[in-house]
């Protein structure tokens, strides 16, 4: 970005890229010490977070190349490039963040980032002024109207009510329908506790009091978070550096978490960073459009035609169809989001707001070689998700194909979120349990194996509705079950007509899970998600899957940028021996692993033999960085994850940076 287009001086710039500096190496750190642990806990990580944020003797950026912010990561350097800091600062830069604690810098630098003097030029106010109503506007056309949500919850009761009607005892409908009642004030309650701790944990605990950010007006903070995420998206190469092969081409998920955190600093909401990411994606298109268009009266040493050369449009972005999709309609995205037109020019993009009737000064990425990477390398114009399905039979696949969900396709989106149904009794429960959700993310579902996981979850059914069953459950014996299992104690003879019955059936439904879990790791690494950070959420063995595709993705340090987080709900996964710390150093944000003590039905289908080394759904996983949630109160069984899961979704509040709960989800 020249200093003509830039919105900061250089001074702000270099204040943004070392604020920017330190929050990407806090998020590697709160990979494995999650902010919010009880204290004892807080005081085990402090050391740990200490030996990584401090240096000694030698030490040196240099000497630990695992870091985020270490050169050979090619995650930082980039970003100091686009923003013109000069070359001779960016060694102290990275070792500040790495090795000096956050809160003896963070106002300092934060400080920076006011206007010198106390002056600003008019011209580049009024453009910061521009942008930032832009972006205001965008992010009020992505809420959604209460209209919509309500439409949305009608839905997702009605199929709940149904699912309870097939699955569960009349009681406890009616258990159900009079906690629904008081939903609305359990989440009250439970998100105002989250905000405080989300106070005391960011602002206290790392040293950033409050006050600190009022220095800082809100029109620079966005501008801030919009040329850093610009320089995110630039992919511009550094020049002698032919260690950088960590770095995910495309949008980086571990720049995105860093950028959440950043913002979760300046105070500012994160629709408002996802009105950021669409205003420079819509940009980054216009832009794109208009060279399309210019190159061919060009010739074949236009500097198009040397962009495509050098690899910037990959052939990830052609497979995912972002050009045809460009070619077939770029206003589309725009008007949905709010804009009425985008009126490119060169180095300066200028979305023109029709409603509001004022020009949003938008320099995208600051030039059309910075553009054109945003919009070829994200498929941001429409992913190749979409209709998606195995082309070959792969390890006994027969069928793994991908589903729309939501209205947030072709809108410009610069995230994906993918989530796996496990247990399903009919095609609609691939994708209704997910059709609930609020979030600016553009969404897909996985319809794989129906035929044999319909089957397996029928046969657990209709023993579940036997009556050795019933008996059983009248009984209380089910109260047992786990520790008896757990315990390697003598089986009920019931249990063992159960295991003999579904025996073939699951273990048939184990071994494609993990195959699955092999073809969506090739989807990913192909690109076919347009190289944007992708959630990966999934219940029963669809979380099997999501694990299966974390462990191919660990396999390779280059894969570490292309999954942000991932939850995991009544997850049939040992916790012995799976390596999950592997897992965890491939998921950038946030890991959950949602499990309920009572779910002695996953408890028996994964059977005894395997329990002495732990079962991730039905208790913790003591890894470091994994965010355990119990959610015994509001899953009655495991078939309950089909209506509950989106209860839990919503009560984990995915967009916080931070984890939400640490304790049991209130049952609402």
């Amino acid at each position: 970005m020249s200093s003509s287009t830039s919105m900061l001086t250089p001074t702000q710039k270099y204040g943004a890229g070392a604020l920017f500096a330190m929050a990407l190496h806090q998020a590697q750190i709160h990979q494995t010490i999650q902010l919010g642990l009880p204290p004892a806990a807080d005081d085990a990580g402090g050391a740990a977070e200490e030996r990584l944020s401090s240096g000694s003797g030698s030490n040196s950026d240099s000497e630990d190349p695992q870091l985020w912010v270490h050169e050979s990561s090619a995650l930082l350097r980039p970003i100091f490039k686009f923003l013109e800091i000069d070359g001779s600062a960016w060694l102290g830069l990275e070792e500040t963040a790495a090795y000096s604690p956050a809160n003896n810098n963070f106002g300092a630098f934060l400080r920076l980032l006011v206007d010198e003097n106390g002056d600003v030029l008019s011209e580049t106010a009024e453009k910061e002024v521009a942008l930032v109503k832009g972006i205001d506007a965008m992010s009020a056309s992505m809420e959604k109207s209460p209209a919509e949500h309500d439409s949305k919850k009608e839905k997702q009761r009605e199929y709940e009510t149904a699912c309870k009607e097939k699955f569960s005892t009349p009681e406890s409908i009616e258990e159900s329908n009079v906690k629904d009642n008081s939903q609305q004030e359990t989440n009250v309650i439970a998100t105002s506790a989250v905000e405080q701790a989300h106070k005391r944990s960011i602002f206290e605990n790392d040293g950033k009091p409050i006050e600190e950010t009022n220095v800082v007006n809100y029109t620079r903070k966005v501008t801030v978070l919009y040329e850093v995420l610009s320089a995110c998206l630039a992919n511009i190469p550094e020049e002698n550096n032919k260690d950088a092969t960590k770095r995910t081409n495309g949008y980086d998920a571990r720049h995105r978490v860093a950028l959440r955190l950043l913002a979760t600093w300046f105070d500012i909401k994160w629709i408002k960073m996802e009105a950021i990411e669409t205003v420079v994606a819509c940009s980054a298109m216009a832009i794109l459009k208009e060279e399309e268009l210019n190159s061919e009266d060009k010739s074949p040493d236009s500097t198009w035609a040397k962009w495509k050369r050098g690899g910037i449009i990959g052939a990830a972005a052609i497979t995912g169809g972002t050009l045809m999709a460009i070619t077939g309609g770029l206003a589309a995205p725009a008007i949905a989001a709010g804009f009425g037109a985008l009126a490119p020019t060169l180095g300066t993009i200028i979305p023109v707001i029709g409603a509001s009737g004022f020009a949003a000064v938008a320099s995208a990425a600051g030039s059309v070689v910075g553009s054109v990477a945003v919009a070829a390398s994200f498929g941001a114009a429409g992913a190749g998700l979409t209709g998606t399905k195995v082309a070959r039979r792969i390890g006994d696949v027969e069928e793994f194909e991908f589903k729309t969900i939501g209205e947030n396709h072709n809108q410009g989106r610069l995230a994906v979120e993918i989530s796996i149904s496990g247990f399903v009794f009919e095609e609609q429960d691939f994708t209704r349990p997910w059709e609930g959700q609020h979030d600016n993310l553009e969404r897909y579902a996985i319809q794989w194996e129906s035929k044999n996981l319909i089957a397996v979850s029928t046969a657990i059914q209709d023993w579940l509705t036997s009556k050795i069953a019933t008996e059983m459950m009248k009984q209380g014996a089910m109260m047992t079950v786990l520790s008896t299992l757990m315990t390697a104690l003598a089986w009920p003879s019931a249990l063992l007509t159960l295991t003999n019955f579904i025996d073939s059936k699951w273990t048939i439904v184990i071994d494609r899970s993990d195959k699955a879990g092999k073809l969506l790791a090739e989807v990913l690494l192909k690109g076919l998600q347009g190289q944007r950070p992708v959630t990966l959420v999934g219940f029963s063995l669809g979380a099997r899957v999501i694990f299966r595709c974390l462990q191919i993705l660990a396999e390779s340090e280059a894969n570490a940028g292309l999954v942000e987080r991932v939850v995991l709900l009544g997850a049939p996964i040992a916790i012995k021996d799976m390596n999950w710390e592997a897992t965890r150093k491939v998921v950038a944000g946030r890991y959950i692993n949602a499990y309920s003590t009572d779910d002695w039905m996953l408890g028996i289908a994964f059977r005894a033999n395997l329990l002495t080394k732990g079962l991730a759904g039905i208790q913790p996983v003591d890894v470091p960085g994994i965010e355990n949630v119990d959610v015994t109160e509001i899953i009655e069984g495991h078939s309950s994850y089909l209506w509950g899961t989106q209860h839990i979704l919503e009560q984990l509040e995915l967009d916080t940076y931070y984890p939400v709960f640490n304790r049991k989800i209130v049952k609402s």
